[in-house]
């Protein structure tokens, strides 16, 4: 016990005692990660934090970058995800991996200023706020970083959404740049779904009770290199936030995403189907073979785009092999669709609904192998 105190004590006297950890989550930001550690240095002080880089299994090095800084310096480290990806989960892990009492989330793009944590730490120290946050749309902030106006008038749409889910009037309820207490995080952690990209609306949604917000105006940057972990489908955050909200304990969230691709899947299967045996006389068996293979190509590219896109395939070769791969895991899925479906039409069952029993007999099994093996975890 003397042991462990002599080294707590020399530890503190070295780097002084640790206060504030910021989760960075990363993918392909090796040329950022130096000038976010100085950048975190200028507005924190040499003492007292630590920076907590999440990458999720990066391919131009980052990981290694970061380990080679944090042999200099202890104030950084990283945790290499394999096999997981995701801007949520990777900032719960990370928020959950440190030991400071109070935490941070943060891009590690430099779109969001470090200089504004000082003033968002005192806000939560104080004891009058238990979560401060940057946002883009306050007076005093800026959203010129958005690639698009598009992309722009999406964030405010999703934020209009967000504000009904959490109940507040918050001006940029999507926002990324976020501080509260490490217990309050833990505290939430087995109720946080982990999906999507907008982890502090999914703490904000499922506190009990309701936590007491400090706004900041942000200036939202120019991403300075590395790839962006948001896309177009920004709105389904929130629709998955309310899903989880309401139904979750009762319906896994990406299931549900899955089952609503599923049931547009079963649009394009009858689309493709009824013109094939209606119109074109080919044998039934024949057109509900050729229908679920393009159903399942559909579900497919939706499925990457939506309920599985915080760990999107990207690259022609990484979508062909998936593709492959979802086709292969929903092989036995869509026999067991074609034959139950023939069957049925078989002993007298109208086409139609034999069609769509067939369809929802494979369901199940693709999904849980389709989660498995095509985008790798069961969520």
């Amino acid at each position: 016990m003397e042991i462990v105190e002599a080294a707590e004590a020399a530890g503190q006297a070295v780097f002084g005692q640790l206060e504030l950890a910021i989760v960075l989550p990363t993918l392909n930001e090796k040329g950022n990660v130096a000038p976010m550690v100085a950048r975190l240095e200028e507005a924190l002080g040499p003492s007292g934090w630590e920076a907590v880089f999440v990458d999720d299994n990066s391919r131009d090095g980052t990981a290694d970058a970061i380990r080679e800084i944090g042999k200099t310096d202890p104030r950084v480290r990283v945790i290499q995800r394999i096999g997981r990806r995701g801007l949520a989960s990777a900032a719960i892990e990370g928020m959950c991996a440190t030991a400071a009492p109070y935490v941070a989330v943060m891009d590690a793009d430099h779109q969001h200023d470090p200089a504004l944590l000082r003033e968002m730490l005192a806000a939560v120290k104080s004891g009058e706020y238990d979560l401060a946050y940057a946002s883009r749309f306050a007076e005093g902030g800026t959203a010129e970083g958005l690639s698009s106006k598009g992309r722009e008038k999406g964030s405010r749409l999703a934020n209009a959404l967000a504000r009904k889910l959490v109940g507040s009037e918050l001006s940029d309820a999507m926002s990324g740049f976020f501080l509260l207490r490490t217990a309050q995080l833990r505290e939430q952690a087995d109720r946080l779904s982990g999906i999507g990209f907008k982890i502090m609306l999914d703490i904000l949604a499922t506190a009990e009770p309701p936590l007491r917000v400090k706004e900041f105006p942000l200036k939202f940057a120019q991403r300075a290199s590395g790839e962006s972990k948001l896309d177009h489908g920004v709105v389904l955050d929130f629709l998955a936030g309310l899903y989880e909200r309401w139904f979750g304990r009762i319906i896994p969230t990406r299931f549900a995403l899955f089952g609503t691709v599923g049931a547009l899947g079963v649009v394009v299967h009858m689309a493709v189907l009824t013109p094939l045996y209606k119109l074109a006389h080919v044998p039934f068996t024949l057109a509900q073979a050729i229908a679920a293979v393009l159903a399942m190509t559909f579900n497919f590219w939706l499925n990457n785009l939506l309920t599985y896109r915080d760990q999107k395939l990207a690259g022609l070769q990484a979508l062909f092999f998936g593709w492959a791969k979802f086709c292969a895991a929903c092989a036995v899925g869509a026999f067991a669709n074609v034959a139950v479906a023939a069957m049925l039409n078989d002993n007298g069952v109208h086409w139609y609904a034999a069609a769509v029993i067939g369809v929802t007999v494979a369901s199940v099994w693709n999904y849980a192998l389709s989660s498995k093996f095509v985008w790798g975890r069961f969520k």
